[in-house]
């Protein structure tokens, strides 16, 4: 995720990285530029006065769709922005739940106990650590971790991995409790941070399995399409061939609405403005660590 002084306009007005929108459109700009071009070539130098005067109609016929399509817009990149935002929060929830166990195990753990502090130290971030790569769905590596994770042998690769971790930390207070080292009391003052782990899962497999309504973004991906394909039509007698750069503004402001609105819909991946698990993942360990 890119982090930015919003307060800098010129900075970020001159400024594109590899994620821009105009990089990936460039090449389809380009193509919308020499449509326009050809169809404003082709009206101004072979169309008669009849079909020229129906062609000038057009344009009512966009004013009244542009409005149309910028109400789809505004609810597309909102909808898609809710679920970014989301997302956020719920990895905002997992922080703090994550520092409010360590700090209520810190506290009820004897000190000498050094074996079980040592497997809360580790297990705790890595919860955080097997969700991000769960939901990312990409497979778990921690070869190069500056800790050993002996607990990794015990998942399953064909099962749920948040859960097999999640049943660790449930096991291990179980464990505990059986051995007298926390009470019944105990067990119900902890119980709030374990169980909110796998609710904060469940959340975010929500957003990740349950995309936008494929009807709905196939259909305003058509409707640009047509909008923009109609537009050189309506507008070459009224801007010659001025509509060409028209045309060409047009389709990048519609087509980045769009392209934003699919990057922050799904916000557990690599683009650029997915949610930085991976730096969230290392200060849960780094504060826990701290903690315990």
């Amino acid at each position: 995720m890119k982090i930015y002084n919003p307060k800098h306009w010129f900075s970020i007005l001159f400024q594109f990285h590899k994620y821009d929108t105009l990089r990936k459109l460039f090449p389809l700009i380009i193509l919308i530029s020499l449509y326009a071009f050809g169809i404003a070539y082709l009206e101004l130098r072979f169309t008669d006065n009849d079909i020229s005067d129906h062609l000038k109609n057009l344009y009512m016929l966009h004013n009244l769709l542009g409005l149309v399509l910028s109400l789809l817009l505004v609810f597309r990149t909102n909808t898609a922005y809710d679920r970014w935002w989301e997302g956020r929060k719920l990895w905002g929830s997992l922080v703090n739940n994550s520092r409010n166990l360590a700090l209520k195990l810190n506290s009820l753990l004897p000190t000498e106990d050094v074996e079980t502090r040592k497997f809360f130290r580790r297990i705790i971030p890595l919860y955080a650590a097997i969700l991000r790569d769960h939901l990312i769905a990409e497979a778990t590596m921690f070869s190069l971790d500056e800790y050993e994770h002996p607990e990794l042998k015990q998942i399953d690769a064909s099962k749920h991995h948040p859960n097999q971790v999640a049943d660790m930390l449930f096991n291990k207070v179980q464990a505990l409790h059986k051995q007298s080292l926390l009470s019944g009391e105990q067990l119900l003052y902890i119980n709030a941070e374990l169980m909110s782990f796998t609710d904060i899962c469940g959340a975010c497999e929500r957003i990740k399995n349950t995309p936008i309504p494929f009807s709905y973004s196939s259909f305003i991906k058509k409707f640009i399409f047509i909008y923009i394909m109609t537009l050189p039509l309506g507008f070459t007698h009224s801007l010659h061939y001025l509509v060409i750069p028209v045309t060409a503004i047009v389709f990048y402001v519609l087509a980045s609405l769009e392209l934003i609105a699919e990057e922050i819909e799904d916000p557990f991946g690599r683009d650029s403005n997915d949610l930085p698990m991976d730096k969230i993942s290392a200060n849960i360990k780094k504060h826990v660590a701290e903690i315990i």
